[in-house]
């Protein structure tokens, strides 16, 4: 779990996977977020996994693009989808805006298989949309540096 205690060089230094963690998410142009719905908010450790990367004075979510989709009951991971782009507010994120991808989990027909593919063909088109907005909005905020 983030813990500053663990934090070491004035809070600049973090443990060896945190490290791993930062160096990884620094290297990155852009990021997906695919998450469920858990008590209106995104999972606990997704959560964990922003504030490590958020932590001393290089910020390594800053100016990336990124993109969030989301699986849930009958709002289909919205709020999680809503309280992840106030997050991003902090962090620095620039999410995509369209198109969107909520996910309503417990509706028939079966949007994944017992594995947890997603299986759905509808949702696997809107997901292929999403992922061409967030190339293209990744590539367009890259040629502005």
């Amino acid at each position: 779990m983030a813990n500053p205690d663990l934090e070491t060089d004035g809070g600049d230094g973090f443990p060896p996977a945190v490290e791993a963690f930062r160096d990884r998410v620094s290297a990155a142009d852009c990021f997906l977020f695919a998450s469920p719905e858990y008590n209106y908010s995104v999972t606990g450790s997704l959560k964990n996994a922003l504030d490590w990367a958020s932590r001393g004075t290089h910020k390594c979510w800053a100016d990336k693009a990124a993109a969030i989709i989301c699986a849930g009951g009958d709002f289909g991971g919205g709020r999680a989808s809503l309280h992840l782009r106030e997050i991003g507010i902090y962090l620095d994120l620039h999410f995509i805006n369209k198109p969107e991808l909520h996910i309503r989990a417990y509706e028939d027909p079966p949007k994944f298989d017992d594995k947890g593919n997603l299986i759905d063909a509808q949702a696997k088109d809107r997901l292929r949309k999403v992922l061409l907005s967030l190339q293209a909005f990744a590539l367009r905020l890259q040629r502005k540096e």
